[in-house]
């Protein structure tokens, strides 16, 4: 959710905007459950998603972008920079809706960088600082991934990183969009929200959990028990 545009930094102007929902999976029956809701903007998957999984990479992917059309991750497994492009290559050409996934390092900045100037749509993956971020919107990523639980798992405030990271992009201008990722529980969503996330990436279970609300359940209850009763209808 971008609420705010820069013209330069340091000026805002309101613009109204929604914050995008993405699947982390690459489990297909949870993709087309997710995708039957109409409330699915994207993919995004990983080397551990995707070994669970099971299925050839390109087969999946495929697959995927079958499903939802909108932005899909696909990670490289290559570790330096010109393995990065020629792999990422590849996949680009698989779908129109392919981003390449690529680790915040030397060589995956230098690998985006090549990309960027492609017009190929990167997502920058593992980043924890603010400076890390800094580096991959400078390397020209259309997203950063921001792992919010690994951040609470070890102490630190995983959500305070996103407030970092929104507020350095926007006193600079960058385009990079903050894809919220290792997201736990639907209080993460709630603070992306609040926080200015452009994208929340969500495993299906906590997707599943978005609307669950005790209030809900017990009052649409209620409304069914008085209308039986009433017998109007």
């Amino acid at each position: 959710m971008r609420l705010w545009a820069l013209d330069a930094p340091g000026s805002r102007e309101y613009c109204p905007g929604t914050m995008k929902l993405f699947i982390d999976s690459a489990e297909i029956k949870e993709i087309e459950a997710a995708a039957r809701t109409g409330l699915i903007d994207g993919v995004t998957t990983n080397p551990s998603l995707v070994a669970k999984a099971g299925v050839p990479f390109e087969t999946l992917l495929q697959r995927i972008c079958e499903l939802i059309d909108g932005p899909i991750s696909a990670e490289v497994t290559e570790l330096q920079a010109d393995g990065m492009v020629t792999q990422g290559r590849k996949l680009a050409k698989l779908n129109k809706n392919i981003v390449i996934k690529l680790p915040l390092t030397w060589d995956g900045l230098k690998a985006c960088r090549t990309f960027t100037d492609e017009g190929i749509k990167t997502n920058v993956t593992l980043c924890f600082t603010a400076v890390q971020a800094m580096m991959a919107a400078k390397a020209g990523a259309t997203y950063i991934s921001p792992f919010v639980g690994r951040l609470d798992d070890i102490g630190q405030d995983g959500m305070g990183l996103i407030g970092d990271i929104r507020q350095c992009y926007d006193q600079y201008g960058y385009k990079t969009q903050i894809l919220v990722a290792s997201i736990r529980h639907v209080d993460h969503v709630r603070q992306s929200l609040a926080l200015g996330g452009d994208v929340g990436t969500l495993p299906y279970k906590v997707f599943q959990q978005l609307l669950s609300h005790p209030l809900t359940d017990s009052g649409l209850t209620k409304f069914m028990e008085d209308w039986k009763t009433a017998k109007l209808g």
